[in-house]
């Protein structure tokens, strides 16, 4: 059979990377879509030789966007997370670096046209049904990808992608706090189950004789911490409202420290069983807004700063990210970041079925 050829655009969002697809181009039956998505990514194979995958989990991503039908929305946008070395493609979770890439996307396809220097994309986040807004740099009526903005994990500068969100928490687990208590323990082990945009269950470094000032490769080579950390983690899946999450990506897992660089908090994050090299985007929206809760795990560590308008630094093995959170009487009232994006290639990806 004939290789198929489907248009698709490469595009560097945040600090991941992923192929982008117009919903259009795919087929609309998801079994015969997720074979296309595995073929074209070069899955199952921890090299992903015989695909555009970058055989890493940053890399193997998948952004499907579609012109939305949705009042006040210019465009739906599908995550999926294709899995390197099994042949599985999972939506169970968003992707806020990848959502970088979705408004100069949408601009680059003429899914929505640019307006005067800077241009205001409305997004639908179907994966958890929530919406963001990305402000996106369109002098001159095309993107602009070059500018002065510096993201940790990324080499060199860009322009900046604002990217604002509406209410995000309990998007995957139907509450900020799914378990309904600010502490539980497992195993022994005081945790904070939150979910701002992403399930994540938070760990004081210590509590598992770790500094969490470890770097990604000496806790990758920790396979003690990785096996406690992955018994934890599939004990609060069902108590977090997502089940069996034997075969998931979520809920992440984060160790927390103290700060070591002026930040506000130390992480250490797992997706779900490699430590991340840096920390995904709303991975650190839920660990920056649990440095707001008194009670969690990150309560006696985390330096938050005063004011209405708060600009939290989560600090990660390769940096820090920096999470705007908007609070009103201390009640959380919305957040947002600065991630850029870049386009890699335009073109077609062959597949063979």
């Amino acid at each position: 059979m004939a290789q198929q050829r489907i248009p698709c655009l490469m595009m560097r969002g945040g600090t991941s990377k992923g192929a982008y697809f117009l919903a259009a181009d795919l087929p609309q039956a998801q079994e015969l879509r997720d074979r296309v998505l595995l073929a074209a990514m070069g899955s199952p194979d921890a090299r992903q030789v015989d695909g555009i995958g970058g055989a890493d989990s940053l890399t193997s991503k998948v952004a499907i966007i579609s012109p939305s039908q949705r009042p006040g929305i210019d465009v739906d946008y599908l995550f999926a997370q294709v899995v390197v070395d099994q042949p599985r493609v999972d939506y169970g979770q968003n992707c806020g670096n990848i959502l970088a890439g979705v408004g100069p996307f949408a601009l680059e396809r003429g899914l929505v046209q640019a307006q005067g220097a800077q241009t205001r994309v409305r997004i639908f986040m179907v994966n958890t049904g929530q919406t963001a807004t990305a402000l996106v740099h369109t002098p001159g009526g095309a993107v602009n990808y070059e500018g002065d903005t510096v993201i940790d994990g990324v080499p060199g500068s860009a322009a900046a992608v604002v990217i604002e969100f509406d209410d995000i928490a309990g998007s995957s687990c139907g509450a900020l706090l799914p378990t309904g208590n600010l502490r539980d323990v497992i195993d022994g082990i005081e945790v904070t189950c939150i979910d701002n945009g992403m399930p994540v269950v938070l760990i004081r470094a210590a509590d598992v004789q770790r500094s969490g000032h470890e770097s990604a490769a000496q806790l990758n080579d920790d396979a003690e911490l990785k096996a406690r950390l992955e018994s934890i983690r599939l004990q609060v899946g069902p108590l977090m409202n997502l089940g069996d999450v034997s075969e998931r990506s979520v809920p992440k897992m984060c160790l927390v420290a103290a700060p070591v660089a002026g930040g506000a908090i130390s992480s250490r994050s797992f997706i779900p069983h490699r430590c991340h090299a840096s920390i995904g985007v709303f991975g650190a929206v839920s660990v920056a807004t649990a440095c707001l809760l008194e009670g969690a795990v990150t309560d006696g560590l985390a330096q938050v700063p005063q004011g209405a308008v708060k600009r939290l630094a989560v600090e990660h093995p390769s940096g820090e990210f920096t999470v705007q959170v908007h609070t009103d009487n201390g009640r959380l009232t919305g957040c947002g970041l600065v991630r850029t994006a870049r386009l890699l290639f335009a073109g077609q990806v062959c597949v063979n079925l």
